[in-house]
């Protein structure tokens, strides 16, 4: 089994990815992006799944190449059921069920979220891998929980966002302040020349381990409003610590519900997974519990944040060894539980 070679296809959103693994030491690991969402100020899910029609053979046959793996050394293909765009996620699951049928090789269908949190397991994620059981915050631009995970196909979300996701946050804070999509990687980048104790915004008082980031763009909004009619040129004078305000409000309330799981659980293993985790703030804070809470964190490396199909590989992996496989039957679903 450790000699098993899989490909791994993800088509969940607007990055078309392909990577082979063999054990758990990723060969290659490929990704096209999607340029043409950026003048839109957010993902197009039609132009997502043109994209991805054009970027699917290219990237699995360079992935392929990259790997030095020829079609017939594949043991078994992995891709992302769901969840996500409906019509990016018939792409992937339509090539990776034509390319199972053509090599007669197994099929294992992969659940994106639970890709994310078992990324960890990949050989070069971490130094070394969670012990379980381990919480995860996983947090991305379309979902935002913390997870309870007691071994790698069970898992509990035990705290979730009623509203807005952490990273869609931070892309329509982004756009108020006239940023480039995606606006995540652009208000870390400003913070770190910012004072995140400029200005303050409004937080959720949610009483569970749930989640809510409307209200923060609403403040923030407001705010803007404000400000610009005092002075038109609020945004552009103080952007870097708009931005570091922002930045630190919302690493806060994703902190604070983990910190409370945490406590509440008695569980010292903590990892964050998601294109969030990539979030420099975000790692500090992590980095800050580990040496004041005594945390065991687990932070993995920036490939493996964003959607990419090493996690996928990692996933399909794991299922292939349980000899948990699909057939031709099954299909993209836009909604799947964790």
């Amino acid at each position: 089994m450790s000699d098993s070679i899989i490909l791994g296809i993800e088509s969940s959103c607007d990055d078309t990815s392909a990577a082979i693994i063999k054990g758990n030491s990723i060969l290659s690991n490929i990704a096209a992006n999607q340029a043409v969402h950026k003048e839109y100020g957010g993902v197009v899910p039609e132009l997502a799944s043109r994209a991805h029609q054009q970027n699917i053979i290219p990237v699995v046959e360079k992935s392929l190449t990259k790997a030095n793996i020829q079609q017939n050394a594949i043991s078994a293909i992995g891709f992302t059921r769901g969840p996500g765009l409906l019509g990016s996620l018939l792409v992937g699951t339509s090539f990776a069920k034509s390319l199972a049928m053509s090599l007669d090789v197994p099929l294992i269908e992969v659940n994106h979220l639970q890709a994310h949190i078992l990324a960890h397991f990949i050989e070069d994620a971490n130094p070394m891998p969670p012990k379980f059981p381990f919480l995860c915050l996983t947090v991305s631009g379309g979902h935002t929980m913390i997870v309870l995970v007691k071994d790698y196909f069970d898992m509990e979300i035990i705290g979730k966002t009623t509203d807005d996701a952490a990273g869609e946050a931070f892309d329509k804070i982004g756009k108020i302040f006239d940023l480039d999509y995606p606006a995540g990687p652009i208000i870390d980048k400003l913070a770190k020349e910012g004072n995140p104790d400029a200005f303050t915004f409004n937080k959720p008082k949610l009483e569970n381990y749930d989640y809510s980031f409307s209200g923060i763009k609403t403040s923030v909004l407001y705010f803007i409003q404000k400000e610009v009619k005092k002075d038109p040129d609020f945004i552009k004078n103080n952007i870097n610590d708009l931005c570091a305000s922002v930045q630190k409000s919302i690493i806060e309330i994703l902190m604070n519900k983990l910190e409370k799981a945490a406590k509440d659980l008695n569980i010292n293993e903590v990892a964050i997974a998601g294109g969030v985790s990539a979030n420099s703030a975000l790692r500090k804070a992590m980095q800050d519990n580990h040496e004041k809470l005594g945390w065991n964190i687990y932070i993995p490396k920036f490939e493996y944040t964003t959607d990419n199909a090493a996690m996928i590989a990692m996933v399909a992996k794991l299922k292939f060894e349980r000899g948990e496989f699909t057939d031709l039957r099954t299909s993209a679903t836009a909604k799947y539980d964790l």
